[in-house]
């Protein structure tokens, strides 16, 4: 770093995304993308025409992508905020409703950008340790005095809270604002959104990285309370208005009106999730039950770390952390039955050299 660096900043741990390699051609099942296009109306969306207008600013109040999104979550454009990724969202959410003196609350084992922005931001944070078999318990978050983010199903665990669990939080916490992070919640859950209209505490930020297929556009939005919403707009109108570009708008507003598109392939990468899982047990991995496109496993004995390098050498990408309590798991993307096919003969083969090795 350099000497003129900020000293409230030195001490940062950024966030570290997963790996996005050139020197090779990999299988990637490590940063949770969809192996599948977007829709076709989302690639008939992004013309010759639309890209000769990159020259002109996009629409700062983002207008019909949130009616097509009010119009999906039967609310009102009032209720909908867009912005250039879910990370976007949840930065603005922390300085909004937990920065300045105030307070955050998350699980000790979740999404790490929860941590980085609470150091980024100055705010006092705390970390509530998951349960042996990594589920929540929602009645650890009751009357926190603080924001409390959940990630719901959570990552890397891909464990999930039931709707009704989700709202015995908010109603413990009425004075405080709970934000529940809906990354994955396509491939298995239900959202929380409705309960939007019932607690004006509740914001529900989803992605368009995940389920709908555009990673690369960076888009993500939230739906809540008119005036949680309007807070949002206050900071983003205060950094950079024109934070979503043209294509990305239209983009995801075809994505938004393509919803049979969308929820057939979800259904597909569920299936392979499934059988996956059922493969890698016949291993003798021990597998969450995610409600994610991803799986969570560990083998008794073997090195986490290990399995990923392996893997990463024979050409398939995983991600691997190196916190203590999950260091001996790997979290793997889910993709075509195909790819997930190759992971699979892949760990056979590794089994087999290990074994020799030793």
């Amino acid at each position: 770093m350099s000497r003129f660096l900020n000293a409230c900043y030195q001490g940062l741990e950024a966030y570290v995304p997963g790996e996005q390699p050139t020197d090779m051609a990999y299988i990637k099942l490590n940063t949770n993308e969809s192996p599948f296009p977007p829709s076709d109306a989302v690639i008939a969306a992004v013309t010759k025409e639309e890209t000769e207008k990159l020259r002109l600013y996009p629409d700062p109040e983002c207008g019909a992508l949130r009616d097509a999104l009010a119009e999906s979550f039967h609310t009102s454009r009032e209720n909908i905020f867009v912005s250039n990724g879910s990370d976007d969202i949840l930065n603005f959410a922390f300085m909004a409703f937990a920065g300045l003196g105030g307070k955050a609350v998350f699980p000790s084992i979740t999404y790490g950008f929860y941590k980085v922005f609470s150091q980024l931001h100055g705010i006092d944070y705390e970390t509530i340790s998951l349960n042996k078999d990594f589920t929540i318990s929602p009645e650890d978050y009751y009357h926190k005095n603080a924001l409390v983010v959940i990630a719901n199903p959570n990552a890397p665990t891909g464990l999930m809270l039931s709707t009704e669990q989700v709202e015995a939080i908010v109603k413990n916490n009425p004075d405080n604002v709970v934000l529940i992070d809906e990354a994955y919640i396509d491939f298995g859950g239900t959202s929380c959104a409705p309960l939007v209209s019932k607690y004006d505490n509740l914001l529900v930020v989803q992605t368009f990285s995940k389920s709908r297929s555009l990673a690369g556009a960076r888009l993500g939005f939230a739906v809540g309370n008119k005036d949680l919403i309007a807070d949002l707009e206050k900071i983003k109108y205060s950094t950079n208005p024109y934070s979503i570009n043209r294509l990305s708008l239209l983009a995801g507003a075809a994505a938004v009106n393509s919803p049979a598109y969308y929820k057939e392939k979800c259904g597909e990468i569920v299936k392979v999730r499934e059988f996956a899982k059922a493969e890698l047990k016949k291993q003798g991995f021990f597998v969450t039950d995610s409600a994610a496109n991803f799986l969570f496993v560990k083998k008794r004995g073997v090195s986490g770390e290990y399995i990923y390098r392996k893997l990463r050498e024979k050409g398939i990408l995983v991600r691997h952390f190196n916190t203590p309590e999950i260091a001996d798991f790997n979290r793997i993307t889910v993709g075509t039955k195909e790819q997930m096919n190759a992971l699979i003969e892949a760990l056979k083969t590794i089994e087999k050299e290990s074994q020799v090795e030793q």
